[in-house]
């Protein structure tokens, strides 16, 4: 982390801060002119590679490095410090991972974390001049038809990557009850796959819903990722898909309610 002189009338603290700020803003300028460099050259790499599995693999890997690439980057300027336990559970390939969600860079990490990883992504991405042709080019799944998604969650799957789902389906508002979607135990249950859930913790909270990236905390935000032992879903295949998957999904909520509470 650069060292930041004092000036006479101004507190160390407030230009730590202000460095922090300083660091997180260029850390996303760097990721949006990393992003429009990506699209540029490793797109159109990838349509070079005329078998569909290695141009996907290679997209895949390519963002996993970029990752981490930034992550690092807000690392080694003092704008975060990050924390991760067990991380040799997401080595194995052809994992269901689910987590919460309290940051905008949660997904960010964990892509770092796993050099094959798959995503189920907005639609509305495809929508996005920078965005789309990445999206496209790893064939991340989009969000726009739940039957559609268990499909190609199986078919990813079937491919070796490690598909990462947030339950919530959004950062998690501050302040208001937890609220999960159905479509990661929709997932684990059609395609028979356990759950690995990582819980996120971030402190002091940043980066949240409804927070602009400046507003940065008094102190450097730590963030945590403690990855656990997958969650059993074969009691759940032996109902009704549909009354299962409710009952999973309440599963989920509670597992991440208590575990985050430990967390902190």
């Amino acid at each position: 982390m650069a060292v930041v002189q004092a000036c006479p009338g101004v507190p160390m603290k407030a230009l730590e801060r202000f460095w922090r700020v300083l660091a997180t803003g260029f850390s996303f300028l760097v990721f949006g002119l990393g992003s429009l460099l990506f699209t540029l050259t490793v797109v159109p790499v990838s349509w070079l590679i005329r078998d569909e599995l290695r141009s996907e693999r290679f997209v895949k890997y390519m963002i996993h490095l970029c990752f981490r690439f930034f992550t690092g980057l807000m690392q080694k300027l003092g704008a975060l410090t990050v924390e991760i336990s067990h991380a040799e559970r997401l080595a194995s390939p052809g994992q269901l991972v689910i987590a919460n969600h309290p940051t905008l860079i949660d997904v960010v990490f964990l892509v770092s974390f796993m050099p094959r990883a798959d995503c189920v992504v907005k639609s509305s991405l495809l929508k996005n001049p920078l965005l789309s042709l990445p999206v496209k080019a790893a064939r991340y799944i989009t969000n726009d038809d739940p039957r559609a998604v268990i499909r190609a969650a199986s078919d990813s799957f079937a491919r070796g990557n490690t598909l990462i789902v947030f339950p919530e389906g959004t950062r998690t508002t501050p302040g208001e009850p937890m609220q999960l979607q159905r479509g990661a135990a929709n997932i684990a249950i059609r395609t028979g796959h356990n759950l690995r859930p990582v819980i996120i913790d971030c402190a002091p909270p940043a980066l949240g819903k409804n927070t602009p990236w400046y507003r940065v905390p008094e102190r450097r935000m730590h963030m945590k990722f403690r990855v656990d032992e997958e969650l059993d879903v074969s009691p759940y295949r032996e109902g009704k898909p549909s009354v299962m998957s409710r009952q999973l999904t309440a599963t989920i909520k509670d597992y991440f309610i208590r575990e985050t509470a430990h967390h902190e």
